[in-house]
C-alpha cells in the first residue's frame, strides 16, 4: 500500500475571500492585551485571520478594514499602520 498525501490545511484570506493552504496566507493575531500583530509561525494563541502573502491583498485591506470584521475588534490608523508594515517585512515587499 502507498501512503496518501495529507491534506493541507485550508484558510481563507479576509481580504480576497479566497481559499489556499495555510502556508500560503499570512496569520494575524489579536492578543489578549489587544494588540494586533502578524503570525509568521502561526501558532501565537488568540483569535486570528489571514492575508494573502501578496500585496494586492494587503492594500486592499488597508481601505476595506475586513480584519476588523474578521477579528471582531477596531483598531486605529497607527495600528494598522505598524501592522501592514510588520506583514509586508515578512513577505518581503518592504
Amino acid at each position: 500500500m502507498t501512503a496518501t498525501p495529507r491534506k493541507q490545511p485550508q484558510r481563507m484570506c479576509v481580504s480576497c475571500r479566497t481559499r489556499r493552504d495555510k502556508k500560503d496566507l499570512i496569520r494575524v493575531t489579536l492578543k489578549e492585551d489587544g494588540t494586533l500583530t502578524a503570525d509568521p509561525t502561526g501558532k501565537l494563541p488568540g483569535r486570528g485571520a489571514y492575508l494573502c502573502k501578496d500585496e494586492k491583498c494587503i492594500r486592499t485591506e488597508i481601505k476595506a478594514h475586513r480584519l476588523s470584521k474578521g477579528l471582531k475588534v477596531s483598531y486605529d490608523e497607527e495600528d494598522l499602520g505598524r501592522l501592514v508594515g510588520e506583514i509586508l517585512q515578512l513577505c518581503g515587499m518592504n
